[in-house]
């Protein structure tokens, strides 16, 4: 970490929080912040607007690594506007969202060029973009990268949307040397069609034991094997069980250039909470029994995950409704990521942050994920003490942890230094979000 002072007043001083840095537990300091970047941490700091913070956390903004607003095309399940501000008002300051469920799905050039100026004319929070990966032609690959997306994102199961279907081994294995030879990832739902089978019944249950485990892990096996044999790098979405990261730390171990993430539902629901929750906590992969949780957690302190998203999937009500096994699987989640983490207690909030926002940005080569003086003025600041149940924010709000009390408030978030949400109020207006492309460099 590099200190910096200055005795010029800043534009924005942030005073006597505690300062989540790597490696660094208790400090209190100020943070000045000019035009849009961070200019100075350290004590006794001036600046010509000042924000008390003494009796908070300041972590860097989240990136949320793993969202579907689905706009254009499918805006009524959610949209930029409206996912955008549950984001911030979560304390995250950027985003990467997936290439489905937007209609058209951004698998070539036309469709990133649409998708990128939806969320430009609306988003309050900085994005990245997946490119997908599907059965088809090739070189639309290049389209997608040459206009900056972090990578390739490929279904190894039905997605459950018809304009993104699932690849086969070949395709995947085709798109991995491709994705290889642009140096960049490919990103895996990994469930195997064949470990899956037809439910035996329209209840929770009869859904959860229709994907087992066995079908993620057989899946996790064949893309890291895919992933090593093209020499590409591999992102495991989702994991929601211990032997699946597992697997992935074992292939990292013999070389192989391989992460995963899990998600907050995972860390904090199991199956047995399908039977309050209903269709609102209904997603691919299912929840999973208290045994797995633990495993997650565990690998989870032992660093073998890279980090953790949300996947906030929404859909309308009327998806929801009905038979379980009939319902859309979705989570919708992106408030409530930051919070959920903090709240457990079992992780640091240096862990947290690595978790949510530095490694995100290392993992993807993003220009951001730092408090540092000359980074961007992404910022958070959190009430760790005071346990709250916010109001919520994406479209439809149908969250499973609406009205769920937490300890880690989000008081205030800041993109690029300009306060987007503050003391429970979205104080905004867009356009303000921007692209964000990975860098060339491969630090």
């Amino acid at each position: 970490m590099r200190w910096s002072v200055s005795c010029v007043p800043a534009d924005l001083l942030i005073r006597g929080a505690t300062v989540v840095l790597p490696g660094v537990f208790g400090v209190v300091a100020d943070v000045a912040v000019e035009g849009e970047a961070i200019a100075a941490i350290g004590p006794d700091l001036d600046g010509r607007e000042v924000i008390d913070a003494r009796g908070l956390h300041l972590l860097p903004g989240v990136i949320d690594a793993h969202v579907h607003f689905n706009e254009p095309g499918r805006t009524g399940w959610e949209g930029w506007a409206t996912g955008s501000r549950a984001l911030a008002a979560g304390g995250a300051t950027a985003c990467v969202e997936m290439p489905l469920n937007a209609h058209p799905p951004t698998v070539d050039g036309a469709a990133f060029d649409a998708k990128a100026a939806a969320a430009r004319a609306a988003s309050l929070v900085d994005f990245a973009l997946w490119g997908g990966l599907v059965p088809g032609d090739l070189d639309r690959f290049d389209e997608l990268a040459d206009r900056g997306v972090v990578g390739f994102k490929a279904f190894m199961c039905d997605s459950g949307i018809e304009d993104f279907p699932a690849v086969d081994d070949e395709a995947l294995a085709a798109g991995m040397e491709r994705a290889a030879a642009l140096g960049l990832p490919v990103a895996v739902h990994a469930e195997r069609p064949a470990r899956l089978r037809e439910p035996a019944g329209t209840t929770w249950r009869a859904f959860v034991a229709s994907r087992p485990v066995e079908a993620e892990l057989e899946a996790i096996a064949t893309a890291l094997d895919l992933a090593e044999r093209a020499g590409c790098s591999l992102h495991v979405v989702h994991v929601s069980s211990g032997e699946g990261v597992a697997l992935v730390a074992r292939a990292r171990a013999r070389g192989v250039d391989a992460t995963c993430e899990t998600c907050p539902h995972y860390l904090t629901l199991t199956e047995d909470d399908l039977e309050a929750l209903g269709a609102r906590a209904k997603c691919a992969p299912p929840l999973r029994p208290r045994a797995e949780v633990e495993a997650l957690w565990a690998h989870l302190q032992a660093g073998r995950i890279a980090l953790v998203a949300s996947d906030h999937s929404p859909c309308p009500p009327d998806m929801k409704a009905g038979a379980f096994t009939a319902a859309w699987g979705g989570i919708a989640g992106c408030q409530s990521l930051l919070a959920l983490l903090l709240d457990d207690g079992r992780l640091s909030p240096q862990a947290v942050a690595a978790l949510t926002s530095a490694n995100v940005a290392g993992r993807f080569r993003l220009p951001k994920g730092r408090l540092e003086p000359g980074a961007d003025a992404d910022l958070v600041l959190v009430d760790a003490r005071e346990r709250h149940a916010p109001e919520l924010h994406d479209r439809h709000r149908l969250s499973p942890f609406a009205g769920r009390a937490l300890r880690g408030r989000v008081v205030r978030t800041l993109v690029r230094g300009t306060t987007v949400f503050d003391d429970g109020r979205i104080v905004a207006e867009p356009p303000l979000g921007r692209l964000i492309t990975p860098r060339k460099d491969p630090a």
